[in-house]
This record gives structure tokens, C-alpha cells and sequence, in this order.
């Protein structure tokens, strides 16, 4: 089911990300990523608000990595990979930074992170700044309301932005193409 076609608002967290849906169940959705770390970098999420995976029941653990299996096939073939990174940040010292359920999808070709120190820099990002998602989200909510700026700020050293909305939008679009072409299997 496409999130463009939903009429409730989805919610990560605290913060709204309706338009960055791509992809719904009765029990999860997925959404594009503020400030991927590299491209293709998605989120799945249970649709009720749980800060751990413990906090889920059996029917949300379920539909959350079915959903992730799925996602993942697409990302996949949409980004031209070849590996998967999967990783759930389970609380708060695991570097959660939203408290509510995610698992990231990092699409991953072959020397993609050389420049960064190889395969394994992908942990380094996601425990650090450039994987902290609610300071993205932060950071955006504020340079929305500020309404001053045409970009959110620059929240690493390698001085990548994160998205506005309008391109955020653009990839959730075309993702809830792709997943449509998906196999339910």
C-alpha cells in the first residue's frame, strides 16, 4: 500500500514524516531517510510507538522484519547493490537517538566506503553524527519553523545536508513505485 494514498498521519517518533512514507502495512511503514548515509539509506518502523524491540508484540516483530525483507529486496535492486546493511540501534547507549523502533536498510556495493575506511566504516557512521537521526530530525523541525532558510544545516564534517523535504518526497514517490512492483512473498 503506498503511504501517498494514506490520509493519517504517520508519525517516527515525535516528529511527522507523513510525506516521507513510502510504504505501509497494517503494522509497519517504511520511510526515506533525512540524511542517508549513503544512497538508498531507508527506514522501517513499527506503526505504534515503542522505544524498544522488546516493547513490540509478537504480530509488529513479525510484520517488521517481513517488512524489512521485502524493503530490502528493493532497495536493493532500485540502488544497483549487491549487500545489505541491516542494523536495529536498541536503546539509548546502542545510539538510538528516536525512541520508537527502526531498523536502517544501507544498500552496499563493492569499495563504496574505501574513501572512508572500507566495508566496516558504515558502524562508525551510524554510532556517530552522521546516524543520528532525531538531531536530522531536529535540526529539520527548526529550520522548517525558522522558514529562513531553503536548506537544513549542516550537521557533519563532510558538510553533507540533509534533504529538504520537496527531494525527500521526490525518492518516496518513486520508491512507492518500486515497492509496488515488489513480490508480497
Amino acid at each position: 500500500m503506498s503511504a501517498l494514498k494514506s490520509a493519517a498521519p504517520i508519525h517516527f517518533g515525535s516528529f511527522l514524516v507523513t510525506p516521507q512514507v513510502f510504504h505501509q502495512t497494517p503494522l509497519s511503514f517504511a520511510l526515506v531517510n533525512l540524511k542517508p548515509i549513503l544512497p538508498g539509506h531507508v527506514l522501517v518502523s513499527p506503526r505504534r510507538i515503542v522505544p524498544r524491540v522488546a516493547d513490540l508484540t509478537a504480530a509488529e516483530t513479525s510484520d517488521l522484519f517481513l517488512t524489512v525483507r521485502r524493503v530490502g529486496r528493493m532497495v536493493e535492486r532500485v540502488y544497483g547493490a549487491s549487500s545489505l546493511n541491516i542494523a536495529v540501534q536498541d536503546g539509548v547507549h546502542a545510539g538510538q537517538s528516536v525512541p520508537h523502533v527502526h531498523a536502517h536498510i544501507i544498500p552496499r556495493k563493492a569499495a563504496d566506503l574505501d574513501h572512508r575506511g572500507g566495508t566496516d566504516a558504515v558502524y562508525d557512521m551510524l554510532d556517530g553524527e552522521e546516524g543520528d537521526v532525531g538531531k536530522a530530525f531536529r535540526d529539520a523541525d527548526t529550520t522548517e519553523q525558522s522558514k529562513t532558510r531553503a536548506r537544513f544545516p549542516v550537521v557533519d564534517n563532510e558538510g553533507r545536508e540533509p534533504r529538504s523535504h520537496d527531494e525527500m518526497k521526490g525518492e518516496a514517490e518513486m520508491l512507492a513505485r518500486e515497492m509496488e512492483m515488489e513480490p508480497l512473498d
